[in-house]
């Protein structure tokens, strides 16, 4: 190990993380060339490929920092955006089963699904290079929308010569679709505020209804990571990098084959952005047809949309000097203290959203970083509650149930294209976000803002 490894546990969850083989995962990600400070893990840590899902590395390019796709994760840019509304649960109350239906119709969901945005040739390498900008040139949003988007909406090296064919033929039928597994659509209703000053900030109130949009880069992402894995497996005996993993295969960032990958990877984290984009396009327009109501006389803003798989180069101080690093963040979000450079003016005052939503029966956070957690965790909190059990221990224990029913029962509408995934993304499947949360509240690593409860949800 070239540094400790720092997992964020209370001492309730310690022994449920220490029952696989996920620390060892954190000793090995220790090992990589140019890891500065530590192998990090937040509390909804559980195995992954090569990095835990929760975890976060950051090397120091100058040094040989290496970047490895098993830091990043299959669905680049996985993430969330949540979007605020001037409603309130007695407005839709009448209208939720009614507004969940045309939602579940409306935005193409379920595995390999495939929406009616098509772009192929030189209109896919613009999906790729401008990411949201070129889904609000469409039409598809407003400015605004980039403004509260992390990085906003586009990683700028992003480099189309360096994805496949095979990643653009999977990419060119799936813009505006949700996908399947745990990504889902959820409405919700805003249950407890916790800093009233920056829920205000953010438009938020008590009883408000808000929308949560969790998807990625569909198959185009998981084309890249397949693809660069092979590239890496090489790239590292090529450079002499002894592997602890070899689901950690790498190169250093400023190789050939790193800036190949990079260039990649930035080309689906920009896809998975204009993929959030266009499926906000068409929340939008569900609502205007339930409400009779333009979506800006709804209030429908993006409050934010913040990445959960991703590799950044970011500025932090190591050892009391400023360093260029790239930060793989593996199912973990950014999240930035008030201030900070890169956020925009709107939002300086407040800190940057942080979006953690649970599983579909119990609830979902709204975050900001602060400055203890910038200095301790590179400014990172977890992406979810993480799971408790594989899909397939899921399926097994949801065998003979009815998870709709059981869901319908405490008040929460579910529509999903596939039997399999509500048994898949149970509630008992995943760790209590309530406890996840106060994990990083107690490190003082983050601030609760908001809680959501659902009462709503599509999945795939």
């Amino acid at each position: 190990m070239r540094v400790p490894g720092l997992i964020f546990s209370s001492e309730k969850m310690i022994a449920a993380i220490k029952a696989d083989q996920t620390p060892v995962q954190v000793v090995n990600v220790a090992t990589l060339p140019g890891i500065v400070r530590y192998s990090l893990a937040m509390p909804d840590i559980h195995w992954g490929y090569g990095l835990p899902i929760g975890g976060v590395c950051a090397t120091d390019i100058e040094k040989g920092g290496v970047v490895t796709p098993g830091g990043v994760g299959s669905d680049i840019n996985c993430g969330v955006r949540l979007i605020r509304t001037n409603l309130k649960i007695s407005d839709v109350q009448n209208k939720m089963e009614e507004l969940v239906s045309a939602l579940f119709f409306t935005v193409p969901s379920g595995l390999g699904s495939k929406g009616d945005i098509r772009v192929i040739g030189k209109d896919e390498e613009r999906v790729l290079l401008e990411g949201s900008e070129w889904a609000v040139k469409q039409g598809y949003g407003v400015q605004e929308d980039l403004e509260a988007t992390e990085e906003g909406g586009c990683l700028d090296f992003a480099n189309p010569e360096m994805v496949s064919q095979r990643a653009l033929e999977r990419g060119g039928k799936q813009l505006g679709t949700l996908g399947s597994g745990n990504h889902f659509l959820e409405i919700q209703e805003l249950a407890t505020i916790y800093d009233e000053k920056i829920a205000k900030g953010f438009g938020l109130f008590p009883g408000q209804l808000t929308v949560m949009i969790h998807s990625g880069s569909r198959g185009l992402g998981y084309q890249v990571c397949e693809d660069y894995v092979k590239v890496m497996l090489d790239a590292a005996r090529r450079y002499n990098i002894s592997l602890s993993d070899k689901q950690l295969c790498c190169a250093p960032v400023e190789s050939k084959e790193g800036k190949a990958y990079l260039g990649a990877m930035a080309c689906a984290a920009n896809y998975a952005w204009a993929n959030r984009q266009c499926l906000m396009h068409l929340t939008r327009k569900v609502f205007e047809r339930v409400f009779g109501m333009s979506f800006k006389d709804l209030g429908m803003e993006l409050v934010y949309d913040v990445a959960h798989n991703i590799g950044k180069f970011e500025t932090h101080k190591i050892d009391g000097k400023e360093t260029r690093l790239f930060i793989h963040r593996k199912g973990a979000t950014r999240a930035f203290p008030e201030g900070h450079p890169v956020l925009p003016e709107k939002l300086k005052p407040y800190g940057q959203p942080a979006i953690v939503p649970g599983d579909m029966g119990r609830a979902s956070y709204l975050l900001v970083g602060t400055e203890q957690g910038y200095a301790e965790t590179f400014g990172t909190v977890c992406h979810g509650a993480g799971r408790v059990m594989s899909r397939t221990q899921a399926i097994k224990r949801g065998a003979g149930r009815s998870i709709d029913q059981e869901l319908k029962k405490k008040g929460i509408i579910v529509k999903s294209a596939g039997r399999e995934t509500l048994a898949e993304e149970m509630p008992e499947a995943y760790k209590d976000i309530d406890e996840v949360v106060d994990v990083l509240y107690q490190a003082g690593i983050a601030k609760k803002i908001a809680r959501m409860k659902p009462l709503g949800v599509i999945k795939g």
